[in-house]
């Protein structure tokens, strides 16, 4: 009498073994269904996720988290403005570059590219060109020995590699006696890096600093000064805070404003995928309807004997609701914990599918990565639980509602 009559009753119908054997199996595919839908959900996320951070990690460790350049002209004043940034506390690293879109020529293949001129024992504070080498070392950017590390496709594509020539074709012009010409100068390639990212890979090209800004004639000025900062993902703020530490006029680009569009463009994929697995939750869920549905028919007896005895009706749709519930929250459970183990060990699965049956789901020579990351998210994985045993205890309201309507009179008539 000490017990909560609908949580008692409740969870008595779910352990019975049912004269309709019909009820059960439905009831078990539900709670297979919530289970198998959860599973899936929880790993598909945790593998974009991982996705999204392999690339974001590919990105970043060759683009500064900011990067600070004068509005017209280069940056004459760069060495102070180096001092002051690295006085911020917030910063961790600091270089000056130069940048220009050229053209590198090697005998008939031209093609477009990215040049960067780069101070070697700088840039190692804001970016990680020197663990993307492939042959050659960042080091052997030398002022006057014009010296090229390019991109591994971008190398591909024309032909070249460590020792070879090539020649940079930059927009500006100079003044020959035969009329205006483009410059440009010959460099040796000096190394080959591939970060796994097409607009470094195919698009890249570095160059010392100094050897960058005579051939742009310069001077001593610079492109501007690229940045890294504790913590990216406040870099939005930290930049304003800069320019406006700085006083002057300035430009301060984030990362997240550079790669607004390719991040925005994950984002929304994510969301939209989340959005397609969940229904096959609420498919699951939904299957609890029809087990409740046949399980209050099944009981119209009990229920009229219920009533008789003085159960309200409130009481009465309890206990259906505890019934479905508990169906839902097993399944939601289970697929948490499944789901979640699932999602750290994708890679061995995936490992252990590709040698059974000889088949190789992701080709490093397209993704450049042989294997499936994951990054499991404990907001992932509470928000998709919670959002299925909702809809599990929503599952329950209309077949409750018909139990508590129940007449005993009509019930009983014919037992």
């Amino acid at each position: 009498m000490y017990h909560p009559l609908p949580l008692y009753i409740g969870l008595r119908y779910t352990r019975a073994k049912r004269r309709n054997h019909f009820i059960s199996f439905i009831s078990g595919t539900s709670m297979v269904g919530i289970t198998l839908g959860i599973v899936a959900l929880i790993v598909v996320l945790s593998v974009m996720n991982g996705f999204h951070k392999e690339i974001q990690q590919r990105i970043l460790s060759m683009a500064s988290h900011a990067t600070l350049t004068e509005p017209i002209g280069g940056m004459a004043n760069w060495p102070e403005v180096l001092e002051q940034v690295r006085a911020h506390p917030e910063v961790v690293g600091a270089a000056p570059f130069v940048e220009v879109q050229g053209m590198l020529v090697n005998g008939g293949q031209v093609s477009g590219a990215l040049i960067r001129g780069i101070l070697p024992r700088e840039e190692d504070q804001v970016a990680d060109i020197r663990g993307e080498m492939t042959s050659g070392s960042i080091d052997d950017l030398v002022a006057n020995e014009f010296n090229i590390i390019l991109g591994r496709d971008l190398a591909a594509f024309l032909g070249v590699g460590p020792g070879d020539k090539v020649t940079v074709v930059t927009p500006q012009v100079s003044a020959t006696p035969i009329g205006i010409m483009p410059r440009l100068k010959q460099f040796t390639v000096s190394g080959i890096l591939t970060v796994g990212m097409a607009d470094y890979d195919r698009n890249a090209a570095f160059i010392e600093m100094h050897d960058a800004a005579k051939l742009l004639s310069l001077g001593e000025a610079v492109s501007g000064v690229r940045l890294k900062l504790d913590d990216m993902w406040q870099a939005p703020r930290l930049a304003r805070e800069i320019a406006y530490d700085l006083g002057g006029v300035y430009r301060l680009v984030d990362w997240t404003q550079m790669h607004a569009n390719f991040f925005s463009a994950l984002a929304m994929e994510k969301r939209m995928m989340g959005i397609i697995l969940f229904l096959i939750v609420a498919v699951a869920a939904f299957n609890i309807v029809s087990t409740l549905v046949m399980v209050v028919t099944d009981k119209q007896s009990d229920i009229a004997v219920m009533r008789t005895l003085g159960v309200s009706p409130a009481r009465v749709m309890g206990i259906f609701m505890v019934q479905g519930t508990a169906i839902g929250l097993i399944g939601t459970l289970l697929g948490m914990i499944a789901g979640v183990i699932l999602a750290l060990n994708v890679e061995p699965v995936v490992a252990t599918i590709e040698s059974v049956f000889g088949v190789h789901f992701l080709d490093p020579s397209i993704y450049y990565i042989n294997a499936l990351p994951s990054d499991v998210h404990l907001s992932d994985v509470l928000s998709i639980g919670g959002g299925a045993f909702l809809m599990s205890v929503l599952a329950t309201l209309y077949p409750a509602w018909r139990a508590s309507k129940t007449q005993p009179a009509e019930a009983l008539r014919y037992e």
